[in-house]
């Protein structure tokens, strides 16, 4: 298996255990006399197993992105690690320029004017930047996910 195609395993596998939470809270209690639609004991193994699986498979992708070399000077974790970095600065200078972008709205002349005290062009370009910058980490990590073999 492919360490793309682990990843797509381990997102299916994260959303049914979301969905067998939400059944398993459907059926564990039901009205005096009535029945539940699924059996809870039933749901819960399948949880539990399924949850053992999640955590293996984790376990093997974690295992082959700190030994997949990525380029020359990273490992995949790196990359990963580098990526979510660029993620983590566009997420923080967006919210600044939002909150920036705020318009103030006054009633009177006489209330307190607020000024901006940020280049807010600046910042959209270095948004700009880091987006293009995640992109194509992000595309090469994606193709990278396709060549290694996960054991």
């Amino acid at each position: 298996m492919k360490l793309a195609e682990a990843l797509l395993l381990r997102a299916e596998y994260q959303q049914k255990i979301v969905n067998l939470q939400g059944r398993l809270a459907q059926n564990l209690k039901v009205q005096e006399g009535e029945q539940p639609h699924e059996d809870p004991e039933q749901l819960l193994q399948e949880l539990l197993s399924l949850n053992d699986k999640l955590v293996e498979l984790i376990k093997k992708v974690n295992l082959a992105n700190m030994q997949t070399p990525f380029d020359e000077r990273r490992t995949l974790a790196d990359a990963l690690v580098e990526r979510e970095i660029l993620a983590k600065k566009r997420q923080i200078l967006t919210t600044a320029v939002s909150n920036a972008n705020q318009r103030d709205y006054r009633l009177t002349h006489a209330e307190v004017k607020l000024v901006v005290t940020v280049d807010i062009a600046r910042l959209q370009k270095q948004i700009d930047q880091l987006s293009k910058e995640f992109r194509e980490l992000d595309t090469a990590i994606q193709a990278r996910n396709w060549t290694v073999d996960l054991e």
